[in-house]
């Protein structure tokens, strides 16, 4: 599977979660709700995924973690805020960065549209 395949497939069931549940809820609400979603549908999802910095040839394990990673491939950072902000976006593209990822997806899901929420984020490597 694709990555682009992956997240039109996030994509849909993040909408299934944010119309069952609406905007207003914590972050951790709709990470635990798509994460059963993504494992009931037989995708390969780890939760909170430590990423260490390599810096100087030493792996560091400085508490970063990535909310969602789907099949080994695909990043997915979840929010739940009145607005994403640049940094947001940069938080996204460094785990893109760190893990050697090429796709992420930066989900808002305290909007009243999901599809206003969803952010494709892109790593040249």
């Amino acid at each position: 599977m694709t990555e682009n395949e992956i997240a039109r497939i996030v994509i849909g069931y993040a909408i299934e979660v944010h119309s069952a549940l609406g905007p207003g809820l914590l972050e951790s609400a709709y990470q635990e709700c798509l994460y059963h979603k993504l494992v009931k549908e037989g995708l390969q999802v780890e939760k909170e995924k430590s990423i260490p910095i390599i810096y100087e040839d030493i792996k560091l394990e400085c508490g970063y973690r990535i909310d969602l990673l789907v099949e080994n491939k695909v990043v997915i950072e979840l929010k739940s805020v009145s607005e994403l902000c640049d940094i947001h976006l940069a938080q996204t593209l460094t785990y893109l960065k760190l893990g050697h990822y090429k796709l992420g997806l930066l989900i808002n899901f305290n909007v009243l549209w999901l599809k206003h929420g969803v952010k494709r984020v892109v790593n040249g490597l």
